[in-house]
């Protein structure tokens, strides 16, 4: 099933590199695709035949997109399962529905507009954070402004890591998209730059906090 989301997934999918292959029952749905992915197939995915001829063993990753109708969904979840797939993922919108394709053979559920609404929940709930990913468990990854005192202070010299809890991952300038990875101890941190930190999310909130 290749809607919005799936379309959204497919180009990030080839940016990345990855070898892809999309099924739909809908022509129109993938005809824009065509050029773009390894190989585009038009079949109704809950025919077990048509699965068959697709090869399901290949795949490293399937995911199965179908948002609108729940029961095809399941149904190819658990026909793909069965016929070898090593990696299935599915959509769901409700916890129920997460609960019936995890029982029916998906290995991962995504929920991805409950996970972007959660995602910008969080970003706007804090003062002075710049983006956040969500990571599993209580912990994410934060990109924020340097406190006042770490400024012109090596990552050493502040003691970040043993004094507020939290690992900088990686540090760019402002309005700069190159972004210095896993910075050595001795780097200055200058005011201006963004630091990307992972941390526990309770951790994160009382850091946030302290620069209200």
């Amino acid at each position: 099933g290749v809607g919005k989301f799936g379309h959204h997934l497919v180009n990030k999918l080839l940016e990345l590199d990855n070898e892809v292959m999309i099924i739909d029952s809908n022509e129109d749905h993938i005809r824009d695709m065509f050029t773009k992915v390894n190989s585009a197939r038009v079949g109704d995915c809950t025919n077990v035949e048509v699965l068959k001829s697709l090869g399901i063993r290949n795949f490293d990753v399937i995911i199965v997109c179908i948002a609108e109708d729940f029961q095809n969904s399941l149904e190819v979840t658990n026909l793909v399962k069965e016929l070898g797939g090593r990696h299935v993922i599915s959509m769901a919108s409700r916890d129920i529905q997460a609960k019936f394709l995890l029982r029916n053979g998906a290995d991962e559920v995504i929920y991805p507009d409950k996970d972007i609404a959660e995602k910008w929940a969080e970003r706007y709930s804090l003062d002075n954070i710049f983006d956040y990913i969500d990571l599993p468990g209580p912990y994410g990854i934060y990109e924020i402004s340097p406190l006042q005192e770490w400024v012109g202070k090596s990552i050493r010299e502040s003691n970040i890591a043993a004094k507020y809890k939290v690992s900088i991952l990686g540090i760019r300038r402002s309005g700069d998209e190159e972004m210095n990875i896993m910075p050595s101890a001795d780097y200055v941190i200058q005011d201006k730059e963004h630091l990307m930190v992972m941390a526990h999310n309770d951790v994160a909130a009382r850091l946030l906090d302290t620069r209200k």
